[in-house]
């Protein structure tokens, strides 16, 4: 994947410069050998280990990546996750840069299967949003998906999504959502951002197809849900966090969508040990 080449090449070069790792290059002789484990310091979800893979090839070409867990993977405290074979200076060098991508990304996995167990039982969908760390967005959308969560859209470029602005742009959300069908077409999903009651009721008459309900709370959502009957799709968004996703996902929210997931995800700690 081009992008994952371009993230990891960026990722290096800002570890390693344009002199490399000088201190390996200074006290291990070229040539030497060897061997290592990535070990997982605490209990997580496994993502970015196709960026593992990457930074190895990157390094050296001659630098083996042996994955022993796959992205999606649960695994306990003490895991061993991945085997490094090779010259010794290359796995030295590659070691921080991998452990950042894993780490991040297994965190984002790791809070995505703790919003998912928070609303066990319920009929919804964890999705993530926008809100993500520049030029990391398809592989922390990567981690969401790992985590049994949903992407959402990617970008401005693949979803449509009505917001406050558009509509003060248009005029009104009937102009708004009108435009929009006849620039997009009629297979084009379409969602408005709404931010009260009386709001949604304009979304209702216009035809749209989905409510994105901004920053209400549970029992706002819930009268919400009740006069949409059913006749758009109810995502809920802003505010939401792992001690009150339960209530919106019972008041019946369909999608919950939160930037925590991407944005507040703490990383998991991994260590890399020679093993020879």
């Amino acid at each position: 994947m081009k992008a994952l080449e371009e993230i990891v090449s960026l990722a290096l070069s800002e570890d390693l410069g344009d002199s490399g790792d000088i201190t390996s290059q200074a006290v291990i002789p070229a040539g030497t050998k060897g061997a290592a484990v990535i070990i997982a310091m605490e209990a997580c979800t496994m993502s970015g280990m196709a960026a593992g893979a990457e930074c190895c090839h990157q390094i050296d070409p001659n630098l083996t990546w042996l994955p022993l867990v796959e992205d999606s993977q649960t695994v306990p405290v003490g895991a061993q996750v991945a085997r490094l074979e090779g010259e010794m200076r290359s796995i030295l060098a590659a070691e921080r840069t991998i452990i950042n991508f894993i780490s991040h990304l297994s965190g984002i996995a790791t809070l995505t299967g703790r919003f998912n167990a928070a609303v066990e039982g319920n009929k919804v969908r964890i999705a993530a949003t926008r809100k993500t760390s520049p030029g990391m967005r398809l592989l922390e959308k990567q981690a969401v998906a790992d985590g049994g969560g949903e992407t959402h859209r990617r970008g401005l470029y693949d979803a449509l999504l009505i917001k406050d602005n558009h509509i003060a742009a248009a005029g009104s959300v009937a102009a708004t959502v009108e435009r929009a069908r006849q620039a997009l077409g009629d297979d084009m999903a379409i969602e408005v951002e709404v931010d009260t009651r009386e709001q949604l009721e304009e979304v209702l008459e216009s035809g749209a197809g989905r409510a994105l309900l901004d920053n209400m709370s549970p029992d706002e959502v819930r009268a919400c849900v009740r006069l949409a009957a059913g006749r758009l799709l109810i995502e809920v968004s802003g505010g939401i966090n792992l001690a009150n996703v339960r209530d919106y996902a019972e008041a019946g929210a369909q999608i919950i969508s939160t930037g925590a997931l991407t944005m507040s995800a703490p990383p998991i700690d991994f260590s890399l040990e020679i093993t020879q």
